[in-house]
């Protein structure tokens, strides 16, 4: 449930950045730009990019035949919220469950759009319902085993994004740190922190001056803001340890030993270390990480066998 809901306000943020950018624009870089947001979303064989940013939303918010897109995000974590209906609050069901409703009205599909204004207001409202639900979750359920899987769910969805959004923005921002930026590449800087809820927080540590390295620093390394890299981990880890200390689970030891590595790379790296290699190959192997962790919890508390409980 944790998850989608996070994939869902990630997806639509990155729509409603880039939706909004297309007014300073060239159409060779608004080209770059959309083939850029589809590979910070994995490249998904279901879509397309064919010239149309406006038919490119459409695909990415409403095909349910996408099951990436917003809305098959939302309805997929409103069924396993249904599932879990005993545990969450009454609050938070009907928070998702409104939103729900909302996505799926039969008046909210914008067919025919000749200006932005229809789409970003309606990609505003998912944002602000997703975090309503984290804020009703936070403020109404008991923060329990549950709620430690909610935050389980919510920042290993987010470290993963953040490190494909990077890789996505890797060639023009980093593999060629001697060039110095226009307007233009400003204004893909902007994006970038944009796109990661970062650049009113990275101008109170950086000011206004924009560079690819500190902003790789900032959304890596930063360990006070909740979109870096280093603080979704952090916040897994303290998740997972409070999971073990409640779970009957004994042999949990693998997915700490997972979490724990991926911790301290982040924690005792600095951006000048990590710019000296691949960046690109430490970016998937962070991905990667998050894969390992997302199976290794599956297989400890999701899929786990009667003999595996009854032996722990």
């Amino acid at each position: 449930m944790s998850r989608y809901l996070e994939r869902a306000e990630h997806t639509t943020r990155l729509l409603d950045v880039n939706l909004n950018l297309m007014l300073d624009e060239s159409e060779s870089s608004a080209e770059k730009r959309w083939q850029r947001v589809l590979q910070a979303l994995g490249n998904p064989k279901e879509v397309e990019w064919t010239g149309d940013p406006y038919e490119l939303t459409r695909t990415l918010t409403f095909d349910t035949q996408y099951k990436g897109s917003i809305i098959s995000c939302i309805i997929s974590a409103r069924e396993n919220a249904r599932h879990v209906r005993e545990q969450i609050s009454t609050e938070q069901w009907h928070r998702l469950n409104s939103l729900y409703l909302e996505v799926t009205g039969p008046n909210l599909r914008f067919d025919k759009m000749t200006g932005t204004e229809q789409p970003t207001e309606f990609l505003q409202q998912v944002m602000e319902a997703v975090h309503q639900f984290q804020g009703v979750s936070d403020s109404t359920m008991s923060h329990g085993e549950g709620w430690q899987f909610i935050q389980v769910g919510r920042y290993i969805e987010r470290a993963a994004a953040t490190a494909l959004l990077l890789e996505a923005y890797h060639e023009d921002l980093w593999s060629a740190p001697e060039v110095t930026g226009d307007g233009n590449e400003y204004l893909e800087w902007m994006g970038l922190l944009r796109s990661a809820t970062a650049f009113e927080a990275y101008c109170k540590v950086y000011t206004a001056d924009l560079t690819p390295d500190r902003i790789l620093e900032f959304l890596l390394l930063d360990e006070e803001f909740p979109h870096s890299l280093r603080f979704a981990i952090d916040s897994l880890q303290r998740s997972l340890i409070a999971i073990d200390k409640e779970s009957a689970i004994s042999h949990a030891e693998p997915l700490r030993r997972l979490a724990g590595r991926l911790q301290a790379s982040l924690s005792y790296s600095s951006v000048d270390e990590i710019l000296k290699q691949d960046v690109i190959a430490y970016l998937q192997a962070i991905q990667t990480q998050c894969g390992e962790i997302h199976n290794t919890i599956y297989e400890l508390y999701v899929d786990y066998s009667i003999q595996a409980a009854l032996a722990g």
